[in-house]
């Protein structure tokens, strides 16, 4: 009898390790070196209010709760196909021109959603930004659908990250 609850308590241990396994924590990280100094690149990428401005995906970047730049507000992003996004701000320092938020919901096949944007100095004159996030995909079951994996929750991420900093790289350097 010892020894039949000794097996069963190690397969539902086993179990709930395997649940755990099912839905790994991700990370993914883009970066881009731009042709200007820090501050110009920092002036372009600070505002909490304004990915619009640079990311092509994004038509309307609002704060709905708190202050602008200040930790807690939260902005609403409507995407050009319509989706939204809502995302609260952690950390904004401008001393080390870098801003961490997180994903509160919205359309993107994610789950427990954190990421920082960083500038850093790249040699004279040149800028390195770095987008990088943690995640897990949204569906976090053992049997996800094959646009709720993690590969699809990576590509996601990956494609949000180099279109935006792309189009970073194209605004800032064709305005410097």
């Amino acid at each position: 009898m010892r020894r039949t609850k000794l097996i069963a308590c190690t397969l539902g241990l086993a179990a709930a390790a395997g649940a755990f396994a099912a839905a790994p924590r991700l990370q993914v990280t883009e970066t881009v070196t731009i042709d200007a100094p820090v501050p110009t690149v920092w002036k372009a990428v600070k505002d909490f209010n304004g990915l619009n401005t640079w990311h092509p995906a994004v038509a309307k970047d609002e704060i709905i709760e708190g202050q602008n730049n200040h930790v807690d507000a939260v902005r609403l992003l409507t995407l050009k196909d319509g989706g939204t996004i809502k995302e609260k701000l952690l950390v904004f320092n401008p001393a080390a021109h870098t801003v961490k938020y997180t994903i509160l919901e919205g359309v993107i096949p994610v789950s427990d959603y954190t990421s920082t944007i960083r500038v850093t100095g790249a040699g004279a004159g040149k800028s390195l930004v770095t987008w990088s996030g943690h995640f897990m995909r949204k569906n976090t079951g053992d049997n996800p659908g094959p646009n709720e994996n993690d590969k699809t929750a990576t590509d996601t991420i990956h494609s949000i990250y180099r279109s935006g900093l792309d189009n970073l790289k194209k605004q800032v350097e064709g305005s410097h």
